[in-house]
């Protein structure tokens, strides 16, 4: 059996909350949040609208899946054949690893140049750091 208490009666301590049905307002000082000046270089309107037209409409990203699949299935010999007429910086590159073809590079290459590798029939192996081009023995 609980005894019967008489909780309409708060303690003093906390008459302070009860005062027209508002709490009590912490003090600015000590909560105000620090910030940080920084420098901002804030551009004029004019220095946004003078952007320059791109050069062309043609998506460098964009490649030609069709011709990608039809070179993946070249053997060796007609690869190196390809990467000399159409490509002689490539093939100048190209290491034959085995039956699969290879190109390094010191650094990353541009998108054109990615964009070409990838339609030529290659593909980037990130544990290699290299392109390579199985020479008809993959997988779709």
């Amino acid at each position: 059996m609980v005894p019967s208490e008489d909780y309409s009666h708060a303690p003093p301590c906390c008459a302070v909350f009860f005062v027209k049905g508002e709490r009590p307002k912490p003090n600015r000082e000590s909560t105000k949040k620090k910030t940080m000046k920084t420098n901002t270089n804030k551009k004029t309107k004019s220095e946004l609208l003078s952007r320059p037209e791109p050069l062309s409409t043609e998506n460098p990203r964009r490649i030609d899946f069709n011709r990608r699949r039809a070179n993946r299935s070249l053997n060796t010999a007609k690869l190196l054949a390809l990467l000399k007429s159409d490509a002689p910086a490539f093939h100048e590159a190209a290491e034959i690893v085995g039956q699969w073809v290879w190109i390094e590079f010191e650094d990353k290459q541009p998108v054109t140049v990615t964009r070409t590798l990838a339609e030529l029939g290659f593909y980037w192996n990130r544990v290699r750091h290299a392109w390579q081009h199985p020479c008809g023995i993959y997988h779709n």
